[in-house]
């Protein structure tokens, strides 16, 4: 995996760890942490509806993996409609499970590809899950 991969990888973390954080340094009020970690997370599961509408236009899957391409934006969505609610932290938790799921089961990478690509989706989805789990702890 390229070098550059990684390092944005670990770099989109930092919203996710930060804004837990901020909290328990009393930086910021919990609400607010938790409305811009629900925007940063809504956004960036948004991101992987991209990539499968990318993927599924390349294998000319035009039917349903081209639909769920749409699930992680529209998923997202609901959550920053719905932000405020507990709950939505839960379901974007769940969402990153899901998402990456889908990835080790559908994506057309060659072998190696997928098996780095998939390593390292495990580490940053395992770490923005627990910051999920974190927030929701603060609560």
């Amino acid at each position: 995996m390229p070098y550059q991969v990684v390092l944005l990888g670990v770099a989109g973390l930092i919203p996710f760890l930060f804004l837990p954080l901020a909290v328990v340094l009393n930086l910021l009020p919990l609400h607010e942490s938790a409305r811009y970690f629900t925007q940063y997370s809504a956004v960036l599961l948004s991101f992987f509806g991209g990539i499968y509408w990318w993927d599924a236009l390349n294998k000319k899957a035009y039917g349903p993996q081209l639909l769920i391409a749409m699930l992680p934006t529209i998923t997202g969505w609901l959550c920053l409609v719905f932000a405020g609610n507990l709950s939505t932290l839960g379901v974007l938790s769940v969402a990153y499970l899901a998402v990456l799921f889908y990835d080790k089961q559908v994506l057309a990478l060659d072998k190696s590809a997928i098996v780095s690509y998939i390593t390292l989706r495990m580490a940053l989805t395992t770490v923005v899950v627990l910051s999920h789990a974190w927030l929701i702890f603060l609560f």
